[in-house]
């Protein structure tokens, strides 16, 4: 059933910029008081205060921590505060948009004169795949993911393509599918729905720091078949439209927001005119 989704809650992990900042900017404007975290030092930390207006000005709550969401005592923390917060009554919406890894290649090569180690492997895959887990443990044993709720993990194409300096990014989006496939079924039982959601290639700040980037979001622009990019817009609106429901029975899923990019074979569908498809009628008779 539709249900309104004004006075919820949501909890956003990684909250102060890119797309975890577009999807709290679009809950705000449905009415759903916004909890962010995020670890920011200098100019983008002191941005987040002017963010935490801009929400407040839809008539929301909107509390910020600055804080290492990966942490355990950040998470204990952060539980008492969303049961302070909420009143109890817990949230509607999770959002785990953590972005922060490791972008060194497996092997050395050129300006890497040695490549991943045990240490910046395991704090890859612990903070962008684990800690959902250890997030949703902690909410779920606090009464803080009531029936209805959603679980939204932002995920990647680097799960299946592959980038000189992504491999650990790419394994702990591969770990972190997984991750939403076993919670989703293991909380099915208490009507709580867990999906992925694959954006397109999209221009945040954890983008620009893959030193290939430039040439990757080149190609995905002409390889499009919208002929642009995904925005964080693009995602904030799906995340909207699937949380106005209570039904858990969209779960487990890996939901692309790409506007089809994954499935694009090369340039060919960008080479078209984006005023409307091109007619070959007369072409296909010669």
């Amino acid at each position: 059933m539709l249900i309104s989704i004004k006075g919820a809650w949501c909890l956003v992990l990684g909250a102060s910029s890119g797309i975890g900042k577009a999807i709290a900017e679009g809950l705000a404007r449905e009415g759903v008081n916004v909890i962010g975290v995020h670890f920011d030092t200098g100019a983008r930390a002191e941005k987040v205060a002017v963010l935490v207006e801009e929400l407040r000005a839809h008539g929301v709550e909107a509390h910020f921590f600055n804080v290492n969401a990966a942490a355990e005592q950040t998470r204990a923390h952060m539980t008492a505060r969303v049961a302070e917060l909420t009143g109890g009554d817990g949230l509607h919406v999770l959002v785990h948009s953590l972005a922060f890894g490791s972008l060194v290649p497996f092997l050395p090569r050129d300006g890497h004169p040695a490549g991943i180690g045990r240490r910046q492997m395991a704090m890859t895959l612990d903070v962008m795949a684990h800690s959902l887990v250890y997030w949703v443990q902690d909410l779920v044993a606090a009464g803080l993911l009531p029936p209805g709720s959603k679980v939204y993990a932002m995920t990647s194409s680097g799960t299946t393509q592959a980038l000189p300096s992504y491999g650990a990014v790419s394994a702990a989006k591969a770990a972190l599918e997984s991750h939403v496939r076993q919670l989703a079924l293991e909380l099915a039982p208490r009507r709580v729905a867990v999906n992925a959601l694959r954006a397109g290639t999209t221009v945040t700040p954890a983008l620009e720091r893959i030193p290939e980037h430039a040439e990757f979001v080149d190609e995905a622009a002409l390889s499009n078949p919208h002929g642009r990019l995904t925005t964080p817009e693009d995602v904030a609106e799906a995340v909207v439209l699937l949380s106005r429901t209570d039904s858990s029975w969209i779960t487990a899923n890996t939901i692309g927001i790409d506007g089809g990019e994954l499935y694009a074979p090369g340039t060919v569908w960008g080479a078209r005119p984006s005023a409307g498809p091109r007619d070959d009628s007369e072409e296909g008779t010669r």
